[in-house]
C-alpha cells in the first residue's frame, strides 16, 4: 500500500471509504466495489444490470445446456427412450443452478443482482492494468471491476457440474437400458470435458465474449441450421413438418436467431425490436426456396449432361 494525497496510480486502484472516512492509502477495492474514475474512491456496485448484461448472462447460461443437449443426442442413439428424459433433467439441472446462483448473489434471496457498469474492455482484465513496477512494486489492484458478471458465471458452472454429478448418473443407470454399459455415461463424460473448457473460456475470454456473443449466436445458428437441414434433406415445408423433432429443432434455431438479433439491436423498447424479429424465418425460407437449385446431385447430373 502507498500513501497518496490526491489520486491513485493505475486505472483500478482506489481509496477505501469506511464510515464516511476515506483512507489516504491506495490499493485494491473490496469485492463488490469499484474505484470512481474521477475521485479514485471505492464505491459499492449498486446499479442494476442493463438489458445487454442480462442477455450476456443468458448466453453464458445457455452454453452448457446446449452442449448437454448435443452430446445427449449424439450418444443416446435413435432408438434410445432415455434421450428425452435426459434432456429434461439437463434442463432442470441448469435451471436450478441459475436460480440458486441468483439467490446467493447480492442482494441475497432475490432473483436479481446488483452490479458495476461495464465501461470498457479493460474492465474484464484488471490484472493487466496494475501500476507500472517503476512506480511501486507492492501495489496490485486486480479486482472484479465488472462485478459480478465475471464470477457469477463461474459459480453457475460449478452448480451445474455439482447437480449433474448428483442426478445424472442415477438417472442414466436406471433408464438407459437400451444402450451398452460403455455408452450410458458418455454424455456425462463429455460434460466433464466441456465444463473445464467453458470455465477456461470465461476466465480468459470473458470480456471478448461479452462484446462478441450476439454475432457468435447469429453465425452459429445459421451454420447449424444449414447443416441440419442439408443433412436431413429438407426440400419443402412438407418434409420439414413431417417429424415433430424437426419442428422442435427448427424452433430452437429460430429462438437462438431471435436472441442474437435482440442482443445486437440493443433496443429496450419492445415496439422497436419486434419488427426486427420478422427476419428470424428468413434464412429457413431462403434455404427451402433455393434447395432444389443447389442440390449437389442435380448440379453434377446437369454438368455431366452438358458435356
Amino acid at each position: 500500500m502507498v500513501s497518496v494525497s490526491s489520486s491513485c496510480p493505475g486505472l483500478y486502484c482506489g481509496r477505501v471509504s469506511l464510515n464516511g472516512t476515506v483512507s489516504d492509502t491506495c490499493g485494491v477495492c473490496p469485492r463488490g466495489e469499484r474505484a470512481d474514475v474521477h475521485t479514485k474512491v471505492c464505491s459499492p456496485c449498486s446499479e442494476s444490470p442493463e438489458l445487454y448484461d442480462w442477455l450476456y448472462l443468458g448466453f453464458m447460461a445457455m452454453l452448457p445446456l446446449v452442449l448437454h443437449w448435443f452430446f445427449i443426442e449424439w450418444y443416446s442413439g435413435k432408438k434410445s427412450s432415455s434421450a428425452l428424459l435426459q434432456h429434461l433433467v439437463s434442463t432442470l439441472e441448469c435451471g436450478v443452478s441459475a436460480v440458486v446462483t441468483l439467490l446467493l448473489s447480492e442482494p441475497e434471496g432475490q432473483l436479481g443482482i446488483r452490479s458495476c457498469r461495464v465501461q470498457m474492455l479493460s474492465d474484464w482484465y484488471t490484472m493487466l492494468y496494475n501500476p507500472s513496477p517503476d512506480y511501486v512494486s507492492t501495489l496490485h489492484c486486480t479486482q472484479e471491476a465488472v462485478y459480478p458478471l465475471y464470477t457469477i458465471v463461474l459459480i453457475y458452472y460449478a452448480f451445474c457440474l455439482l447437480l449433474m454429478m448428483l442426478l445424472r448418473p442415477l438417472l442414466v443407470k436406471k433408464v438407459a437400458c437400451g444402450l451398452g454399459k460403455s455408452d450410458r455415461f458418455r454424455s456425462v463424460y463429455a460434460a466433464l470435458y466441456f465444463f473445464p473448457i467453458l470455465t477456461l473460456l470465461q476466465a480468459v475470454g470473458g470480456g471478448l465474449l461479452y462484446y462478441a456473443f450476439p454475432y457468435i449466436i447469429l453465425v452459429l445458428s445459421l451454420v447449424t441450421l444449414a447443416v441440419y437441414m442439408s443433412a436431413s434433406e429438407i426440400q419443402s415445408f412438407q418434409s420439414l413438418v413431417a417429424q415433430k423433432k424437426r419442428v422442435v429443432v427448427l424452433l430452437s434455431h429460430w429462438l437462438l436467431h431471435g436472441y442474437g438479433i435482440v442482443s445486437i439491436s440493443l433496443l429496450d423498447q419492445l415496439e422497436l425490436t419486434l419488427p426486427l424479429l420478422a427476419l428470424v424465418p428468413g434464412p429457413t425460407l431462403f434455404y427451402i426456396a433455393t434447395a432444389t437449385f443447389t442440390k449437389p446431385s442435380r448440379i453434377l447430373s446437369e454438368g455431366g449432361s452438358g458435356h
